[in-house]
């Protein structure tokens, strides 16, 4: 078998096409921020950030009541209620985006007592934004469902060229206002959302599939994610609420740009809970536990090892990963210690992530939920303690790592009563994995002979 097929073939594994769809997204993500930090002012930039910020609380609100429940039940299951899945999740998705743009427009009549120049922005055009990414939205979600991960790196790559693309001839043509920067944002979403519509892979044409049953079973189970899902990312917009407030927008930027880098932890976090979310619920859905319990294991088990070597290479590159990102006037701030701190911390966010994820899929969203009021509560307090006695984004940092501490604990008890494993099996599980898919790998790209996968 020649090289070129041998990689092929490598590529046709669903972890791999999730790494690298999500890995082209970080890498275009991480090229436009670069490019903003150095095209927009430091007042622009935090606006920028905080407008964002408002943005993906609001869009939680769908995402939190369809991910977790549409792939849950569209996996593994008969072609039949797979299509009354798709059909009801659009019509569940369709709901939510018309409740959201009824409440911004009345929100949009008292905006003349509003003075925040990123709220103002978000009034005016989340309803168009909602809109342009809900087709998308939807593709995503059946292209997880249905494995075709190829697919899904098609449509970010789209949108992801689209975006960049037109901020770089932006900035070329001096136009690179923070509202053109938000319009480019929307068209790039509507482009993409109009051709996955066109080519079939929304599932929007299962619409008229939908049935009553399977949209209270999508709603009810969609509920508790969602309200997990809002109460999860509060933790990023209190951050950014408290450093805004009390500490200032420069402070933003800084705690931003330390916290940006760290999406080479998520590049593999995002890709495998993709592609393993499905696998996990065709187990559970099969009634296979101990299986379904070892994909959670290697999944945590290899991503964490991973992760370990990763921070050991940042602690001594912080520094000319912080140039390349921020430039020069950002190697004196907190944020060469802060990439460092996160990276630190991101250790144990594999089994944060796989732990929540899995006790969805056992059907106890319940436990999540409360969890996360948990770790908001914990977390609200240490950024009030953090700001008010440290005066720094040190101490709001420093907050990250007792809410995933709290999370484990909370998490870890109820998986383990499901089906009995120790923290330390998770390691040895992971680090088996990590070498046999190393060697594997350069059998399969070097090696003469036929590998036939186990």
């Amino acid at each position: 078998m020649s090289l070129i097929k041998k990689v092929f073939l490598t590529f046709k594994n669903i972890h791999f096409q999730s790494l690298v769809g999500n890995g082209v997204m970080a890498v275009f993500g991480m090229v436009t921020i670069a490019i903003l930090y150095r095209a927009l002012s430091l007042r622009e930039v935090g606006i920028y950030i905080f407008f964002m910020s408002i943005l993906g609380l609001i869009d939680t609100l769908r995402s939190g009541f369809l991910t977790t429940a549409y792939i849950k039940f569209y996996s593994g299951t008969t072609e039949q209620r797979a299509k009354e899945d798709a059909g009801s999740a659009w019509l569940l998705a369709l709901c939510i985006t018309g409740f959201s743009i009824s409440i911004n427009l009345i929100a949009l009549l008292f905006s003349s007592f509003i003075t925040n120049e990123g709220m103002l922005l978000f009034l005016k055009y989340f309803s168009l934004i909602s809109l342009s990414t809900l087709p998308s939205f939807m593709t995503n979600l059946s292209m997880q469902g249905e494995k075709r991960f190829d697919r899904l790196l098609w449509l970010r790559l789209t949108n992801q060229v689209l975006f960049t693309g037109t901020v770089i001839v932006l900035i070329f043509i001096g136009k690179s206002t923070l509202l053109a920067i938000i319009l480019t944002y929307m068209f790039a979403n509507l482009a993409t959302s109009l051709g996955s519509l066109l080519i079939g892979w929304s599932k929007i044409q299962y619409l008229g599939h939908w049935s009553k049953t399977t949209f209270k079973d999508l709603f009810h189970f969609g509920k508790y994610s969602m309200a997990t899902g809002v109460s999860s990312n509060l933790f990023n917009v209190t951050d950014t609420f408290f450093i805004n407030f009390y500490l200032g927008p420069s402070a933003l930027a800084v705690y931003n740009i330390g916290g940006k880098l760290l999406q080479i932890v998520e590049i593999p976090l995002l890709s495998f809970a993709a592609s393993g979310m499905p696998s996990l619920s065709s187990f559970y859905n099969q009634n296979l536990k101990e299986d379904m319990i070892y994909v959670m294991k290697k999944m945590v088990g290899m991503l964490s090892i991973v992760i370990f070597f990763l921070a050991i290479i940042v602690f001594f590159l912080a520094e000319p990963a912080i140039l390349l990102i921020g430039g020069s006037k950002y190697l004196a701030t907190e944020a060469p210690n802060l990439f460092r701190m996160f990276m630190c911390f991101a250790i144990l966010y594999p089994m944060d992530r796989f732990f929540s994820l899995t006790i969805d899929v056992i059907h106890k969203p319940k436990i999540n939920f409360y969890k996360i009021l948990v770790m908001l509560a914990v977390n609200l307090i240490g950024d009030f303690v953090g700001v008010s006695l440290l005066n720094s984004i040190y101490g709001i940092a420093m907050v990250n790592i007792l809410s995933i501490l709290v999370s484990i604990a909370i998490t870890y008890p109820v998986l383990n009563r499901y089906s009995k494993f120790s923290l330390s099996s998770i390691y040895v599980v992971g680090y088996n994995e990590l070498v046999s898919i190393i060697k594997n790998t350069y059998k399969t790209l070097f090696s003469n002979k036929k590998i036939v996968s186990p």
